[in-house]
């Protein structure tokens, strides 16, 4: 029996130090996987499309010929930039959802 009834915290925090460990490395490897990882989206109907990667940027533009018109170019640069948009997007989520699961829900700033 441990006087003042009471165990030495040592082993706890030994276990919790090693499993604190072990997620932030699962946590770098998740990481550099996902910043492989691609993901795309269109507008305008297929038109264009933008590809980005989990480190959130942008990896390709495709731009169907049909949406290039000289005298509309705003169009074109609205089409763009909301394919950008969106696709920075799906990457932010993509690390967000993946890395969610392995974390359990908690929120670790910094961590994304």
């Amino acid at each position: 029996m441990f006087k003042g009834g009471m165990p030495p915290m040592g082993g706890n925090m030994n276990n919790l130090l090693k499993q604190a460990q072990k997620l932030q490395k699962q946590i770098e490897e998740m990481r550099a996987k996902l910043e492989q990882e691609t993901v795309e989206a269109t507008v305008g109907g297929g038109k264009v499309k933008a590809v980005a990667n989990g480190k959130k940027e942008i990896v390709d533009i495709v731009i169907d010929r049909e949406v290039v018109d000289p005298d509309d170019v705003e169009m074109l640069q609205d089409l763009v930039l909301a394919a950008v948009n969106e696709a920075l997007k799906k990457a932010e989520e993509m690390m967000a959802n993946e890395m969610g699961k392995l974390t359990g829900g908690l929120n670790m700033p910094g961590l994304f």
